[in-house]
């Protein structure tokens, strides 16, 4: 693919160019998100990444194009159950919703250097070890049957490790000052809870990091590719947050979708020496799965309600 710097730097310029244009929105009128500014502005996000998939068709060709709706449908799939967990962790902390915005934008920051140092590291290995893939086939596989049977609960944040031991160390104050990170008590600066809800989320970002890079290396190696739609991916997931938490619990069938997607492509990673899955068969069974997962549920949520 024939991707010069100039390509990266007007890429990652618009980037910051937008993320610096939403903070100063922002923090010039705060206000909470409410679901029509949030379909309007995930469905923003979707437009454009659709616009950049054009321009990469017309530019660089079908397969390129191909290779970056797949990874893009993917990692926003994943997301999704990403974002299933923010929503416990903002409800474990009585987030207020004002501030949610906030802790999402910092984290969106965080999650894309987390992101761009895994993708790097991933293609690096991928190119100079062949075994590689031998290694994160069987881990994507591993992880799909992980995802079909764990349930996720409110509870079981308090029962992690991290959060054990990030609640001993960090000196903390229980009480919201505002939108603060930090406040001055008694002469000592202590955290507040803002913080401890933006570690939580910067860390399960980088835990769920470890399962999409690697899966989308599956699709393709290609850094411009791998890079572009996770960060298109990542750039949407607040918009998404606030658009899907009144509903994401109704979509109790997904992760059972996302599982047999990491489970088809591990298997697809680990028999890639000896047998060749072409990616269209990827982004079919990709939207076949997520389609008749969202479509069930919602159906038998109706059901349910109905009775």
């Amino acid at each position: 693919m024939p991707v010069t710097y100039l390509h990266w730097l007007l890429f990652n310029t618009a980037i910051i160019v937008i993320l610096c244009f939403d903070l100063w929105r922002f923090y010039r009128r705060p206000h909470v998100i409410e679901l029509k500014e949030a379909l309007l502005v995930s469905a923003g996000w979707i437009l454009v990444a659709l616009a950049f998939n054009l321009w990469i068709y017309l530019s660089f060709g079908s397969d390129h194009a191909l290779n970056f709706f797949t990874g893009y449908l993917l990692e926003k799939a994943l997301s999704v159950d990403n974002l299933f967990l923010f929503l416990l962790i903002f409800t474990h902390f009585k987030v207020p919703e004002i501030s949610q915005h906030k802790v999402l934008f910092y984290g969106v920051l965080g999650a894309i250097v987390m992101r761009a140092l895994l993708i790097w590291g991933g293609i690096a290995l991928v190119q100079h070890f062949d075994w590689v893939f031998m290694v994160f086939g069987p881990f994507l596989i591993f992880t799909g049957f992980y995802l079909a049977f764990k349930q996720e609960k409110e509870d079981q944040i308090e029962q992690g490790f991290f959060y054990r031991w990030m609640m001993k160390t960090i000196k903390y104050t229980p009480n919201y000052h505002g939108e603060a990170f930090f406040v001055l008590e008694k002469g000592q600066w202590l955290a507040t809870p803002l913080l401890i809800v933006l570690i939580l989320i910067e860390f399960t970002d980088l835990v769920f990091a470890l399962d999409s890079v690697p899966a989308i290396l599956g699709i393709t190696t290609e850094p411009f590719i791998v890079f572009t739609s996770n960060i298109f991916a990542i750039l949407g997931l607040r918009s998404l947050f606030f658009a899907l938490q009144g509903m994401m619990k109704r979509l109790h069938l997904l992760h059972y979708a996302l599982a047999a997607i990491l489970v088809f492509i591990g298997i697809k990673m680990t028999l890639s020496n000896w047998f060749h899955i072409p990616n269209w068969v990827t982004l079919a069974l990709l939207v076949l799965l997520l389609t008749t997962s969202i479509v069930g549920s919602l159906y038998s949520s109706e059901k349910k309600s109905s009775e």
